[in-house]
């Protein structure tokens, strides 16, 4: 069973070390930041199942850092911790994306019940998202995810690799979004193989001369720097 990963954003580092570690017992993952710009590098490093978010941070608050998160993710659920529990606030956080807020001081049991809800809910939507059909067409290209067959912007036929099937399914499964490099690396090379960096990008550089008109100004396969990589139809 896949381990639940667990962006924890908390100033208060007494309350950072309870939450973690109740977390860590109930056999999650835990990566933990204390500002908002620290928090913004760890979710552009790692991939992330729920995100844990105090609104009162240094640097960059809650909002903001939500705010940004979403721009990126909009499937993660993130869930508020803060003192601040005003209706204005509450309603603020959920306009930016939120999922749920919890204020401040709170009982771990339902912190843990509010992340159990999350992670049940988030699951059942990736379940239900529109599967990817056999064959794909982008423009006049053909992308078909039985025989590893493409055809590409010049009207030639051409078998491409496993991986590269791979890696074009994951990004059209998710067309809109942007995806990490970890993400890509875990999802579609696994753990036990450590490629480069570059490698992602040379895959993304062939996509573009399979299937783009200008390769120099693409329409679908886009790299975000220092994020990830998008493609949109």
């Amino acid at each position: 069973m896949h381990q639940k990963h667990i962006l924890l954003v908390e100033d208060e580092e007494h309350l950072l070390k309870i939450i973690r570690l109740n977390l860590e017992l109930e056999g999650y993952s835990v990566v933990s930041a204390v500002t908002g710009i620290e928090a913004l590098k760890e979710f552009r490093k790692g991939t992330y199942d729920i995100i844990l978010l105090d609104v009162m941070l240094p640097e960059m608050n809650g909002f903001d850092v939500c705010e940004e998160i979403r721009k990126e993710n909009k499937e993660v659920p993130v869930l508020f911790l803060t003192a601040k529990g005003s209706g204005e606030d509450r309603i603020q956080g959920l306009k930016l994306g939120a999922d749920d807020y919890l204020t401040k001081p709170f009982n771990l049991e339902e912190l843990l019940l509010r992340i159990q809800i999350l992670l049940k809910r988030s699951n059942n939507n990736r379940s239900t998202a529109p599967a990817v059909p056999d064959i794909f067409k982008i423009g006049n290209n053909e992308i078909n995810f039985i025989t590893y067959e493409i055809v590409d912007v010049n009207g030639d036929k051409t078998q491409i690799s496993k991986r590269e099937i791979a890696l074009l399914k994951l990004l059209i499964e998710r067309k809109n979004e942007v995806i990490s490099r970890e993400e890509i690396l875990d999802k579609v090379w696994g753990t036990d193989v450590y490629p480069s960096s570059r490698t992602i990008d040379n895959y993304i550089l062939a996509f573009r001369k399979y299937f783009e008109k200008n390769q120099r100004e693409p329409e679908h396969f886009h790299s975000i720097r220092g994020v990830g990589y998008k493609f949109t139809e």
